[in-house]
């Protein structure tokens, strides 16, 4: 039988992310996720619902989290469903709890309309097909811009369609 373990989550930040390091130097970071939902019952009032996810981002996507995600700010994650469990300390009980690893990080706008940093995502600002791993490894004008100022533009009145 096949399996399929991805999660895929758009909401807002609960709080600032928590980013720490493993003892081989590898970066973590903890945040967590407010997503709404939105519908009309069968009376024809609007009701709204928010789930809290825990998310754990690893590596450079945690960095990037730790760099530009703030309370409030938008996040679009891609990653896989992970079931923790341990001994609570005060009463012995085991304990565990479902949360998501996060493979991909985008930056998205906060609930408010905020301005996204580098450009919108983790990938610097490219299309999630063409992420790349940093924002400085972006290069060039910004897609569907001008190279020539707009007072140089100069338009023709020939349209080759």
């Amino acid at each position: 039988m096949a399996n399929l373990n991805k999660v895929m989550l758009i909401g807002n930040l609960t709080r600032d992310p928590e980013l720490r390091y493993t003892p081989s130097g590898k970066a973590v970071a903890d945040i967590s996720l407010a997503i709404n939902r939105v519908w009309v019952n069968d009376a024809g009032q609007k009701q709204e619902d928010t789930t809290f996810v825990d998310v754990t981002l690893w590596g450079r996507q945690a960095e990037l989290a730790q760099q530009y995600l703030t309370k409030g700010r938008g996040a679009y994650i891609e990653g896989r469903l992970q079931m923790d469990t341990w001994d609570d300390k005060e009463t012995g009980k085991k304990r565990s709890k479902l949360k998501v690893v996060g493979d991909s990080l985008q930056f998205l706008p906060d609930g408010r309309g905020g301005a996204t940093p580098a450009g919108g995502n983790g990938g610097g600002g490219a299309p999630p097909q063409q992420r790349a791993s940093s924002p400085q490894q972006r290069s060039g004008p910004p897609q569907g811009a001008s190279a020539a100022p707009p007072d140089e533009f100069q338009e023709e009145d020939d349209i080759p369609f």
